[in-house]
């Protein structure tokens, strides 16, 4: 008798919400990265769009992967996918305020994904991102 495994039972269940919800707006909201695939960015270098069917639950959002392999590479190790500052544009934490990321504008430091406000703050993520990164870190570090 074949017996499921949690993350087995985990993806059912994703998956079965997901067909109940009656607006996907609202599911929406609980997609991590408006459902861009979070290896994605480092294994592509940009945005690549998660499938549906290939997602996972981690910190309370919807994860979307655009293969099983991008899926089992973050569930491996999802601290080392998921952006930096939870998400919040460093441009504004160096400001000294919290502002969401949005994924189409981003930067990779490394292999660690940031996720940038806007274009401009994009821009002046790639021109000065040691000093960005410093204040950030300072700002978001007295925040928590």
């Amino acid at each position: 008798m074949l017996v499921p495994s949690p993350s087995d039972i985990m993806r059912f269940l994703i998956l079965f919400l997901a067909m109940l919800s009656p607006s996907l707006p609202a599911a929406a909201q609980d997609w991590a990265l408006e459902g861009y695939d979070p290896v994605g960015y480092v294994a592509q270098g940009h945005p690549v769009p998660g499938r549906s069917e290939i997602a996972t639950m981690w910190k309370g959002k919807i994860w979307h992967f655009a293969s099983e392999e991008n899926r089992a590479r973050f569930e491996s190790d999802p601290n080392g996918y998921a952006p930096g500052f939870a998400g919040n544009c460093p441009v504004s934490l160096s400001e000294g305020r919290k502002e969401a990321g949005d994924p189409r504008y981003f930067m990779l430091v490394g292999n660690r994904l940031y996720l940038m406000r806007s274009a401009q703050a994009q821009r002046q993520m790639q021109q000065h991102s040691d000093e960005v990164l410093a204040k950030a870190t300072a700002v978001w570090n007295a925040m928590r």
